[in-house]
């Protein structure tokens, strides 16, 4: 069985469309499942969403992304783990492309992406390139990471003493024990914090993250990207 797991904070706004495609997608490849929404001290309608959505809701008070996905998985009953952002939207080939990696031997990996909505110019121009080297070194986002559950917990989940760059020492734990693939279907993310934030700021956080080690995000100052007080997207729409 697929445990889809997914963490939240406030996403009221788009984690009924990432749900409902997680069903649409595993029952189109003909998935046994089950779905977990991890809702980490939300004060809006997300829990109530993620109810209405058939998911299994636990709550935590965590405000970090590794330890929220660690609470979903320790609850999981699945053999494998899919670990989705709760601003993704799944695909059905994604699913079934896990699934025939992990049958090929594959210990974890993750899905690529594209942005939805209108991107700035300078996103526009860098995304493809950035996808381009991503596959050539074998790096992938955070949105749509997968593993099997003795991968789990051979490497003890991801790492709580980080705040960012958590996908990164995701996928070198993986590579220890096991192979790390990216399959070839990509799924869909916000592009919210592209049309939220300013190249310099986008970059800046980027090249702190880079230049200064792993001390660098061992707090959430600083990295306000991911955990400041989240803005308004240009495109948002209301609620479900």
């Amino acid at each position: 069985m697929i445990s889809f797991i997914v963490p939240a904070h406030n996403e009221e706004l788009l984690i009924g469309a990432t749900l409902a495609s997680i069903h649409a997608a595993a029952r189109e490849a003909a998935v046994e499942y089950e779905l977990i929404v991890v809702d980490d001290a939300s004060t809006d309608a997300t829990a109530q969403i993620a109810a209405g959505h058939a998911a299994r809701v636990i709550p935590v008070n965590n405000r970090q992304i590794s330890a929220t996905r660690n609470c979903g998985a320790r609850a999981a009953l699945g053999d494998v783990f899919i670990f989705v952002d709760a601003d993704t939207v799944a695909t059905a080939d994604a699913v079934r492309d896990i699934v025939a990696a992990i049958g090929k031997g594959a210990a974890g990996g993750g899905c690529l992406f594209r942005f939805d909505g209108n991107l700035p110019r300078w996103a526009r121009l860098t995304f493809p390139i950035v996808i381009r080297l991503f596959r050539q070194f074998n790096l992938v986002g955070g949105c749509f990471l997968f593993c099997t559950r003795p991968t789990f917990e051979a490497i003890g989940g991801f790492s709580e003493d980080h705040f960012a760059a958590e996908e990164l020492i995701f996928r070198n734990a993986v590579r220890r024990v096991g192979k790390f693939v990216i399959p070839p279907a990509v799924v869909i993310t916000s592009g919210r914090k592209l049309r939220a934030y300013s190249g310099f700021e986008i970059l800046g956080t980027l090249i702190k993250i880079s230049c200064g080690g792993t001390r660098s995000y061992r707090a959430r100052e600083g990295l306000e990207v991911w955990y400041g007080q989240r803005r308004a997207d240009p495109e948002a729409q209301s609620p479900p």
